[in-house]
């Protein structure tokens, strides 16, 4: 079982999509389990301000130190502590593996400017950003970390193979797909689809995968081609 505790501005973000779907179905049946934090109901004052402006000036606001500390120390136990941050390391398929491997992650939901860094230096593990773009709050950033590694759950998925052939697993985009009708404004399903032959079917989706890898995504098409390269160089070395 995965869990996951969320330290958030705005827990009622999260209502909709924790009920809905494969996550949502997970959820329900515990494989697995969200905690959602209120991050207001630790900070003081009538007001319960959880943000400041930034020292050294500028117009933008900090999430301070106080309620999350309190929150933290609350709540995280022995989970990682992921900080969703545009300035984050990128979170790709072999991230999320690694997050699933700690079992247990308590995110924090970063906004404003950001969050103070000496909560960043104290507590926090993983530094996370979903892409090179901004969002007006981290909710956004948690939920696909939470889908993304809650996939790895045994039971998740209602088909734990499509897991291993999705997109970015092996380091290459997914092939195409097609269903019924077999032919479509002209358009026809490709013949070894339909031919039953499971070794040519495998073969045309690798070659499929490698070659909208190398046209979409040539970062991560350079980057197979040296890992298969390695792979073939220690196979090499090992034989020898």
């Amino acid at each position: 079982m995965i869990s996951f505790t969320i330290i958030t501005l705005f827990p009622e973000f999260f209502e909709s999509p924790l009920k809905s779907g494969l996550l949502g179905r997970a959820i329900q049946s515990n494989k697995v389990v969200v905690n959602l934090v209120d991050l207001k109901k630790y900070a003081g004052g009538w007001h319960r301000r959880c943000d400041d402006y930034t020292y050294g000036g500028g117009s933008g606001m900090v999430l301070r130190c106080e309620p999350l500390a309190a929150a933290l120390d609350a709540v995280k136990g022995s989970a990682k502590v992921v900080l969703t941050s545009a300035s984050g390391t990128l979170l790709t398929q072999e991230r999320v593996r690694t997050l699933y491997g700690e079992s247990a992650l308590c995110i924090i939901c970063g906004h404003y400017e950001g969050v103070d860094q000496r909560i960043v230096d104290e507590y926090v593990d993983y530094e996370v950003s979903i892409g090179d773009f901004v969002l007006s709050g981290g909710e956004y950033a948690a939920l696909c970390i939470v889908d993304a590694v809650s996939r790895y759950e045994p039971g998740f998925m209602t088909n734990p193979e499509s897991l291993v052939e999705e997109s970015f697993e092996g380091g290459l985009l997914e092939y195409p797909h097609y269903t019924r009708p077999e032919e479509f404004r002209g358009r026809k399903v490709p013949h070894v689809l339909l031919s039953g032959h499971h070794g040519e079917i495998a073969r045309w989706r690798l070659e499929k995968r490698i070659e909208k890898t190398r046209s979409v995504r040539p970062d991560l098409y350079r980057k197979y081609l040296l890992s298969t390269t390695k792979g073939e160089s220690d196979g090499s070395e090992k034989n020898d």
